[in-house]
Order: structure tokens, then C-alpha cells, then sequence
């Protein structure tokens, strides 16, 4: 489903005896805080921790690279308070979500300004308007954004407030933007944009390119369809392997924009579409390739959706659609890792039953280990599931 942004709100608090009010920005669609306080160099890690733990929110005054520390260190105060492990992978992954839920909450109460062209008005900030506009669209001004909200007050001095948590994430989307994503695979580098899922684990993108076509995909006429094209990157794979035409569909616009984006600067544009649709393009296809969210679970803020397919909607979409959009002697390959077992989640019987229902069978399979730095991680609570995780790709044809 394509992400949708909140609808525009309103914040008030008091400053210098002065009541203010600006835009709450949050993408990730977190609530607007009812109650804010002034902060700066002077606040403690304690404090603030204090008052976030109050559900305060702390309206930042000082230097810019002092909230960074104070993030940090608010972050620390908030690991050191979270739920003994549990050894039952089942309950350590619901525990790890809700610990994590909560440490987003929390860290999100540190807030920053941003004028109305996404300058941050604070000391030493760094220069994010570049950032700001690939993440959330053009520049707009308060009067044009308010105008189905409320009029702009003339004591307003900022046009919206945002996390720091998140304004940091828009600097780091914007720098993996810029600087790319090298993809052996491709041997070439993939820009992932704001909003969309980085392909940084490469052991899945590996299966892709050593997986033995259907012969009719490079055939003159031959065609792939790539479901959830998300950067474009295994699109750009499968033509680069030299499938004759690749459509790749999603619903979503930043994935539409990034996708094209990366099929141009790889110059892959006269063998590459991105199409919007709910999974399957019209038509059928020699090769149909699918890389759903891994567990099934629901998303609980913006950046879950590439992680997290609730009751496994897209997969089940992907199996069920299979076999009308194939064409005869062609194959569905679906990559997807066994994490979801390993945690209790899905059983390797309940996989084999939706293909079995589909009315497909199992060509073969291609299996690889991570290489992720979470897999060697003892701290991490879900370390025993991610050791052992495997990574499949699973050659699906019509029975």
C-alpha cells in the first residue's frame, strides 16, 4: 500500500512569556506532543530524560551538535532501562518491538525548528534544506501550508517543529542519496531516496544474479516483472543479466521516483519500465521476481513497511497472483528469509502450504547466509534467530 502523509497539525507552547505555535512535522506519524518545554545548553541528560518520560516534549534552544549529544545521551539512559532478554525467541522479538517503539517515542521528544525554507535556525546547524526538500517535497511557506489549517499567528517565529531523531534520519537518507549504495552484484552503485529501503544486505541481490534464467527472458520478446521495485535494484540486475525488457511496479511515489532514478543513471531506461501497480503489471511475463518484507508483523511507523508485511499480505498477493501473470515454461522467484520461522512467526509448513494453494511447485531453491553486521552481534536480543538466519530464492513454476 503507498504511504500516506499525516494530515498537517498544529503545536503551541509558551516561550518567553509568548505563546507560540507552529506545524507539526513528523513523517514517520508520530502524534503532535500536547506539552512543550524550552531547552538548551544547560539541560541535563537527566532532565530531559525526566521530562520525555513525562511524555514532555524538549523544544531545543542551544547548539546544534549539543542536541546531537544530548540525543545520544538520552538514548543511553533509555537502553539502560529496558526489559530483561528472554530466551524464547517468540517473546524476545514482541519484547524488542516494544522496546524499540518505545525508544522512538522517547528520542522523538527532542524537537528542532525549521524555518520555512527547512533552514534550522540554531547555532553550528548544518545546512539540511536539500535534505528536507528530497524527504518531504518542496519548499512551503507557512501561510500556504496552514490555509486549510488555521492562519498563521504573527508571533509565530518557526514554520514547523520536528524530532531531531527524525530531522537526523533525513541528513543520512540524504548522504546514502548522495554518496550511493555499491551493489557487487550490479558492479555499480545504487542511490536509495528518503523513504525507501537501502539494498545494503547484498547476499539477497547475489541469489538474483546467479540464479539461472528462464530462457525465453533474454529471448527477443522475453519480459520480467519486478514486484515492489523499491530502488530499482534488481531490476536493473536482471537487465544488466541480459533480460530483454523489465517492468518493474509499486505503489508507492518515492519508490516510483527512486527506482526511475536509478534505471536512468545506470542508462538502463530503453530496457527498464517503472510502472505504478498493486504488484502485477498487466500481461504475463517469462520471469516474475518478488522480494516481500520478511516478517510478518505490523508496521508500527513509516520506515517498518520494507521490514514488516502484516498477516503477509504482499507475499500471499504475490503467490496467489503467480501463476495467471506466467508465461508457459516460466518461473516466480521469490526471495525471502527464514527469519519469520526463527522467530515463531511463520512456519516453514505455512510457506509450502501458500505455494501449494497457489498451485505452484518448487523448481528449486538457492540458499545463502547474511553477511549483515547483526548476524555476528552477541548484544543484539535477537541475535540466536539472526545468526542462523538463511536467505532463500525460491524457483516457483505452475504445477
Amino acid at each position: 500500500m503507498p504511504r500516506t502523509s499525516p494530515p498537517a497539525a498544529r503545536v503551541s507552547w509558551v516561550e518567553n512569556g509568548e505563546a507560540q505555535s507552529a506545524l507539526w512535522r513528523s513523517d514517520g506519524g508520530w502524534p503532535a506532543p500536547t506539552r512543550i518545554v524550552i531547552a538548551d545548553d544547560t539541560t541535563t541528560a537527566d532532565a530531559a530524560y525526566r521530562h520525555a518520560a513525562s511524555g514532555t516534549a524538549l523544544l531545543w534552544r542551544g547548539d546544534f551538535n549539543n542536541a546531537r549529544q544530548l540525543l545520544s545521551a538520552l538514548g543511553a539512559r533509555i537502553d539502560k532501562r529496558q526489559k530483561p532478554r528472554h530466551t524464547d525467541l517468540t517473546q524476545a522479538f514482541r519484547t524488542h518491538r516494544t522496546d524499540a517503539a518505545t525508544r522512538a517515542r522517547l528520542l522523538g521528544l527532542l524537537l528542532v525548528p525549521l524555518d520555512a525554507d527547512f533552514a534550522v535556525p540554531l547555532r553550528r546547524a548544518p545546512d539540511v534544506r536539500t535534505a528536507c526538500v528530497e524527504a518531504f517535497g518542496a519548499v512551503r511557506g507557512a501561510a500556504a501550508a496552514e490555509s486549510a489549517v488555521d492562519t498563521v499567528d504573527s508571533r509565530d517565529t518557526v514554520d514547523s517543529l520536528i524530532s531531531l531523531r527524525e530531522l537526523v534520519g533525513v541528513i543520512g537518507a540524504h548522504e546514502w542519496r548522495e554518496q550511493g549504495v555499491p551493489v557487487p552484484a550490479l558492479g555499480a552503485r545504487i542511490h536509495p531516496h528518503y523513504g525507501v529501503f537501502s539494498p545494503i544486505r547484498g547476499e539477497y541481490l547475489d541469489l538474483v544474479a546467479q540464479a539461472p534464467l528462464p530462457g525465453a527472458a533474454t529471448d527477443a520478446g522475453g519480459i520480467a516483472f519486478d514486484i515492489g521495485v523499491g530502488t530499482g535494484v534488481l531490476s536493473a540486475i536482471l537487465a544488466t543479466r541480459g533480460v530483454t525488457r523489465v517492468q518493474g511496479t509499486d505503489l508507492d511515489d518515492r519508490a516510483l521516483a527512486c527506482a526511475t532514478d536509478n534505471i536512468t543513471r545506470l542508462g538502463l531506461s530503453d530496457r527498464v519500465d517503472i510502472v505504478r501497480a498493486d504488484l502485477f503489471a498487466e500481461g504475463t511475463a517469462d520471469l516474475i521476481v518478488c522480494n516481500p518484507p520478511w516478517i510478518p508483523a505490523e508496521a508500527t511507523t513509516s520506515t517498518d513497511h520494507a521490514v514488516y508485511d502484516p498477516d503477509s499480505r504482499m507475499l500471499r498477493g504475490f503467490l496467489t497472483g503467480l501463476a495467471a501473470h506466467l508465461n508457459p515454461g516460466g518461473e516466480g522467484w521469490l526471495i525471502i528469509s527464514d527469519i519469520a520461522e526463527r522467530l515463531g512467526l511463520r512456519s516453514r509448513g505455512e510457506l509450502l502450504d501458500l505455494i501449494d494453494a497457489a498451485g505452484l511447485i518448487v523448481v528449486a531453491r538457492l540458499d545463502t547466509r547474511p553477511t549483515h553486521p547483526r548476524a555476528t552481534d552477541r548484544s543484539d536480543p535477537l541475535y540466536a534467530a539472526r545468526a542462523a538466519e538463511v536467505t532463500s530464492l525460491w524457483r516457483l513454476a505452475t504445477a
